[in-house]
């Protein structure tokens, strides 16, 4: 094993280590008593960001569960280098919104479309104007519904009350804001942020509401939480035939270590195909993982993999050579029927065990638990095919309108994003043997 590999093993091991997670999470607590300050969720609104929206309905349901105060905070939207295929992430979180609106009962349109600039900056007058009277709350649900309800009239009536309370507030809001963001270690619209860690909108709720639990902040202590995870049911099946299941996923990707187990069993618990299809890291695909992000990714996957159950933690970064060497040996794997456990023992090397895709002794080692000799391994890492199979999968993706790992679909149906989208899966491979598997949009 080489030094490198020793150092970033430890290095990540003792990031996302539980002691030292207690260590700050006491310590930003502390700070504030220090301070005289009482506990303070702040959350980070951007008007045009559909994650904002349903987050937003939940900040009065947050006042009057906890025993904190909520301090909030307008911002733009984060720069290219954090959002990386800016048109395909703002249309998929139309849909992708939508529907988590329906599953926890929010308000957000089916039909909703993206916003003209003029009415966001409408709104964002509004959102200011609201902050400055002590209003947030309701004005930006009734706001934030018209912008997505494409109401222009109702908006522009809003922010012509709005704007002529103070030059300029929007810009002076949204720069502080977006300083405030990036004081605190952040890129993205829709977070809340608690004594040092971060969490992002409705889908992370849970983690901080576990949070503000433990601090003796809930009210209602012992009752269900406001936004729990939604995981896959595994309820009785339907009839009708198995579907296939297309999973494209990254060796370098620590959320596609999340999903490749439990992707895996939902697909044997619906007698679902699983169509496997890997792609090259973003970064080696020419899109930027700024470094901030990639911090905010790894502790955010320590406590989702804590909450499904999986280890996580002692990272070997797989960027480059490992990457490329698992491609190569998966592609090999697929014909012989060991893709799957080849596919979940190398994301598992790569994000829990430590073990280095880029050495021969880690490769050979996670290839052998899979079921390869050596002599298929040898002869995987020879052939340069998998290249052109990775590339027809990259394209596949973006036809799919979307960009990044770990991204699922059911054949004929649209495509999901994110290790906490698997309850989706469920939903369409269900109405797939319902109506025999064909074609089904979002509803």
């Amino acid at each position: 094993m080489s030094l490198r590999t020793l150092i970033m093993r430890s290095v990540t091991t003792a990031l996302t280590s539980p002691t030292r997670r207690k260590l700050a999470r006491d310590g930003a607590a502390f700070a504030d008593r220090l301070r005289g300050k009482r506990p303070t969720i702040r959350y980070f609104h951007q008007a045009d960001d559909p994650y904002s929206h349903l987050a937003v309905q939940m900040l009065p349901r947050l006042r009057a569960r906890y025993a904190a105060d909520i301090e909030v905070n307008l911002v733009p939207p984060p720069e290219d280098s954090a959002a990386p295929d800016r048109e395909r992430l703002r249309a998929y979180g139309l849909r992708d919104a939508a529907r988590v609106a329906r599953a926890r009962g929010l308000g957000f349109p089916a039909d909703a479309a993206l916003p003209p600039v003029e009415a966001v900056r409408r709104l964002e007058t509004v959102l200011a104007d609201a902050m400055q009277q002590g209003r947030f709350d309701d004005t930006a649900y009734a706001a934030g519904a018209a912008l997505w309800a494409g109401d222009q009239k109702t908006l522009a009536a809003m922010s012509a009350w709005a704007g002529g309370q103070e030059l300029n507030l929007g810009e002076t809001l949204l720069r502080a804001g977006q300083a405030r963001r990036a004081e605190l270690g952040h890129y993205l619209g829709g977070m809340f942020h608690f004594e040092g860690e971060w969490f992002w909108g409705v889908d992370r709720l849970n983690h901080l509401e576990a949070r503000l639990a433990a601090r003796g902040l809930d009210r209602e202590a012992g009752s269900p939480q406001l936004a729990p995870a939604i995981e896959p049911s595994l309820s009785p099946l339907p009839s009708g035939a198995p579907p296939t299941i297309e999973a494209w996923f990254s060796f370098r990707s620590p959320y596609s270590w999340l999903f490749m187990p439990r992707i895996r069993q939902l697909a044997k618990a619906y007698g679902a195909t699983l169509e496997l299809r890997p792609i090259l890291p973003m970064v080696m695909r020419g899109l930027a993982v700024p470094r901030i992000k990639t911090i905010y990714i790894t502790l955010d996957c320590k406590r989702e993999a804590e909450r499904v159950g999986l280890p996580f933690g002692r990272i070997v970064d797989p960027v480059g050579a490992g990457a490329e060497r698992a491609l190569a040996v998966l592609h090999h794997a697929i014909p012989l029927g060991l893709g799957e456990p080849f596919a979940e023992l190398g994301l598992k090397a790569a994000f829990a065990d430590g073990i280095a895709l880029a050495e021969d002794d880690g490769l050979y080692a996670v290839a052998r638990r899979a079921g390869l000799t050596d002599e298929q391994t040898a002869a995987a890492l020879a052939d340069e095919s998998w290249r052109q199979r990775a590339e027809v999968n990259r394209a596949a993706l973006l036809d799919a309108g979307l960009w990044g790992a770990p991204t699922f679909r059911v054949t004929g149906h649209e495509a999901h994003w994110g290790q906490d989208r698997l309850w989706m899966l469920e939903e369409d491979l269900r109405a797939a043997m319902q109506r025999g598997g064909g074609p089904q949009k979002d509803r």
